[in-house]
């Protein structure tokens, strides 16, 4: 009975709702959002692996890890002991701009990622799109890490990489997943003014 039932349509369903609920709590700057990012990747490397998308599937097992290390980094920082002048305890990461040496080090990491992944693809795989692929991920590897730090400037790492998944999962007939980045793309540029007011109020 269960084996019948359109399990690739169930937990595509289901990885859209999550992705609406990740999506709320990283434009509010909250740090349930790794909740969500600890359950996504489960459900996603099912899809993406069953579509023939092998970079999306392994970036999933760092989606994980990742998640895990980020809600340490919000929640249990070296900030974590600054008192307010209300006289509550500030507990989450403050946002802030990323450092100029952290930023040429996530550029030539996503440029290495990139170059290595389609490579990967390319020779070893009997992926279709090797290049927007290896783009994705790559860029999401490095936008992830730059979330997990709170940096401003991973919603623009999110806009690159949002847009061009609306293309490929369009391509690759996983249209719930393209609306859902369509949506990510506009709530992205949305999430990025936000997070300067909220940077502006710490």
């Amino acid at each position: 009975m269960f084996a019948e039932l359109p399990w690739d349509n169930i937990l595509e369903v289901l990885g859209f709702s999550l992705g609406l609920l990740y999506l709320w709590w990283e434009y509010h700057a909250d740090s349930r959002l790794w909740f969500a990012s600890i359950v996504m990747p489960a459900i996603s490397m099912w899809i993406y692996f069953g579509k023939g998308l092998y970079a999306d599937f392994a970036i999933n097992i760092y989606y994980f890890l990742i998640a895990i290390y980020g809600y340490l980094v919000w929640t249990r920082s070296k900030h974590c002991g600054r008192v307010e002048q209300s006289g509550k305890k500030k507990s989450d990461l403050p946002i802030t701009r990323i450092p100029r040496g952290n930023l040429w080090l996530c550029i030539f990491a996503f440029l290495s990622l990139w170059g290595g992944l389609y490579c990967m693809l390319h020779y070893l795989t009997d992926s279709t799109v090797p290049v927007a692929d290896a783009f994705t991920t790559a860029l999401s590897v490095v936008a992830m890490w730059m979330l997990a730090r709170k940096y401003l400037e991973q919603w623009m790492a999110w806009i690159a990489v949002d847009a061009v998944c609306v293309g490929l999962y369009a391509y690759k007939g996983i249209y719930l997943y393209a609306a859902l980045y369509a949506i990510y793309t506009v709530i992205a540029f949305v999430g990025y003014r936000k997070w300067c007011r909220l940077m502006a109020r710490q």
